[in-house]
């Protein structure tokens, strides 16, 4: 399907297939790039000096002719009157969390849905299957996304419980979770309406350490609402950090071109380091590190998402050494996405860095860029404020 140029620019379609391919300027073909090999190598620990040499060579390259990537036209976002909210009863966090979420953006308490979980980190399929039961019965047709209240249960299995809710539980991606995994119909796609479109919610944990920390990510994103992009403001920045960590660094030659986008107050800035950057108003950071250095909470704005692409940032309460995606959101960011089982290092299984920025500066909101800028979610937990959508 032929899309509508983005921003003056003159670019081709994701391939089908899901390779991932790099439309080029106006003028110029596009062809496919950085399509993976059949396997790819494990995160958890750092690569051989085969595996470096195999898959690091390109990404490490700082002469990358970068070009951007086509992305829908979005019509609409979410709004509160779309979103459905689930609460743990038996968890005091997500009582705290989820009430005061609802009375933040005004969800309908129709669309608040009560349910008693074991407050534990990974769901059996069973519970699982209970959980999916009673929202499907609550929630009405015209609810087209979720937020679900609590930090655990963060998975089911080997499945990201956002991805479970939203795509179903797939149990076959546990027998080898390094292997492709099921496509996600909402990958790059302009719906508004998920559900009434594509027969799926797109979900997202509201989801801190503490009720204070996940009230303050909250209030950033209801803050963040509406504020960026205005012609004649201060720029904001999306930055995308090239690492020397190979593996992890595959994203690097997806990552856009450098510079302020046409009649937007947005730079793009792309940095070569393994330390904190010193940097000011950024709203979306990428990176590849297990343990990434944090921005500190003033560096940050509202509405702010980052990701660091490595094997158990889902494992939201820490595991494997290595960081936690909470640690982003505590640091200022307001949306964040992490892998719970090992994924190796398949692009298609985190954010694409052009697809997710294309759809927030778009208008969408954070659970929306989020979650069609990654094409083989099953592994990861999106974690953050919704409904946060700052231009």
């Amino acid at each position: 399907m032929m899309n509508a140029p983005l921003f003056g620019l003159k670019c081709s379609a994701l391939l089908g297939a899901l390779m991932w391919c790099i439309g080029m300027a106006q003028g110029e073909e596009a062809h496919p790039a950085n399509a993976l090999p059949a396997s790819a190598p494990a995160l958890a620990s750092g690569p051989t000096p085969a595996e470096s040499a195999a898959l690091g060579a390109s990404a490490a390259q700082t002469d990358v002719r970068r070009r951007w990537v086509s992305v829908p036209r979005v019509q609409g976002k979410l709004t509160a009157a779309d979103l459905g909210v689930v609460i743990n009863t038996a968890d005091p966090y997500s009582v705290a969390v989820g009430n005061y979420y609802v009375a933040k953006r005004g969800v309908p308490q129709a669309q608040v849905l009560r349910v008693v979980l074991p407050v534990q980190k990974s769901l059996s399929a069973a519970e699982f299957e209970r959980l999916n039961t009673q929202i499907n019965a609550h929630m009405a047709p015209h609810v087209q996304a979720l937020a679900l209240a609590w930090t655990q249960p963060f998975a089911v299995q080997c499945n990201g419980i956002t991805a479970a809710v939203t795509l179903g539980l797939d149990l076959q991606a546990c027998q080898n979770t390094c292997a492709a995994s099921k496509p996600s119909r909402y990958f790059n796609s302009p719906s508004a309406r998920p559900y009434t479109d594509l027969g799926l919610r797109p979900s997202m944990l509201l989801a801190a350490r503490s009720i204070s920390r996940a009230k303050a990510m909250i209030d950033r994103g209801v803050a963040a609402d509406g504020q960026l992009g205005k012609l004649g403001g201060l720029p904001a920045n999306a930055v995308f950090v090239s690492t020397a960590d190979s593996a992890r660094n595959v994203r690097a030659p997806l990552f856009p071109p450098a510079g302020v986008l046409p009649r937007r107050a947005i730079a793009v800035q792309l940095i070569n380091t393994d330390a904190t950057p010193n940097l000011s108003r950024v709203f979306l950071l990428q990176t590849g590190l297990p343990n990434p250095d944090v921005l500190a909470p003033t560096q940050w704005l509202p509405g702010a998402l980052a990701d660091h692409l490595t094997s158990f940032g889902g494992q939201l309460l820490g595991g494997w050494g290595q960081m936690s995606v909470l640690d982003w959101l505590e640091s200022g960011a307001t949306a964040s996405y992490g892998t719970v089982s090992e994924p190796c290092n398949h692009l298609q299984k985190f954010p694409h860095p052009q697809v997710l920025l294309l759809n927030y500066v778009q208008g969408s909101t954070a659970l929306e860029a989020y979650w069609r800028s990654v094409a083989w979610p099953t592994l990861g937990v999106f974690v953050g404020e919704p409904l946060a959508a700052p231009f």
